[in-house]
């Protein structure tokens, strides 16, 4: 008998070729199952109903959200909260200031203030200035001020100036912090974190786990479908060579 790798049993008359192939199967079928409990535990799955995201969300578009307190939220993060003064059903936008700024726009270059320093927003629908409409805003503490990337199709803290918290929400009206799109397929992607927000104190949040648990999916769906394929080939070859 050949001492090849395909010929060699392990005691029961199994090939060698087809251990391999049921461990890389089962350690597929761990990752793959794994990865997904992992991110149903985490995230959730939203629809986002409007174009005020646009471009960086679409209308329509499915999106994953970290499940996540208020108190973990930064400036830049988008989220989906849902605030009674807005309406009963859940809204997703941006962050763009926190308990003590001061919000302003536009600057004669058309920018956003945040406490008097301007910000970069290359996130924005259009070229025009962050806000078709001046504004200015202080946010009290423990509260969020939201604006959408499409300032000019977009119902935000613009709108609710005139209310009691100067157009913001409180942090635990925040339900999770969008961490991808998942849907459509041609616009899949992790949400990055803009980097005009890091240098203002507090930073930026850190991204949940969704890259790792990407990884473990789509390396769990290879083991399959490589040991899958691998264990019949290996059979034959052995068998030729028997």
């Amino acid at each position: 008998m050949s001492s090849s790798t395909e010929r060699r049993t392990d005691g029961r008359g199994r090939t060698t070729g087809s251990v391999l192939s049921g461990l890389a199967v089962a350690v597929g079928c761990v990752l793959f199952l794994g990865g997904f409990v992992w991110a149903a535990l985490i995230y959730r799955p939203y629809t986002v109903p409007t174009d005020s995201m646009s471009p960086t969300i679409a209308v329509g578009a499915r999106v994953l959200a970290e499940r996540v307190d208020g108190s973990e939220i930064r400036r830049g993060d988008i989220v989906v909260f849902k605030d009674s003064t807005w309406g009963a059903l859940p809204m997703v936008k941006r962050v763009v200031g926190v308990g003590g700024d001061k919000i302003s726009c536009c600057t004669k270059q058309g920018r956003l203030t945040i406490n008097g320093t301007p910000v970069e927003e290359p996130y924005l629908q259009g070229s025009g200035p962050a806000s078709p409409i001046g504004f200015k805003a202080e946010v009290p503490t423990g509260q969020l001020f939201l604006l959408g990337d499409h300032r000019s199709d977009s119902l935000d803290s613009r709108v609710h100036l005139t209310d009691g918290d100067h157009g913001s929400v409180p942090r635990s009206a925040v339900d999770a912090r969008v961490d991808a799109r998942a849907w459509p397929l041609g616009s899949v992607g992790v949400m990055q974190r803009p980097a005009t927000f890091s240098a203002l104190p507090g930073g930026t949040s850190q991204p949940g786990p969704v890259q790792p648990i990407t990884l473990a999916v789509v390396a769990g769906a290879a083991l399959i479908l490589v040991g899958a394929a691998y264990g019949p080939l290996a059979r034959r070859k052995a068998r030729k060579r028997a």
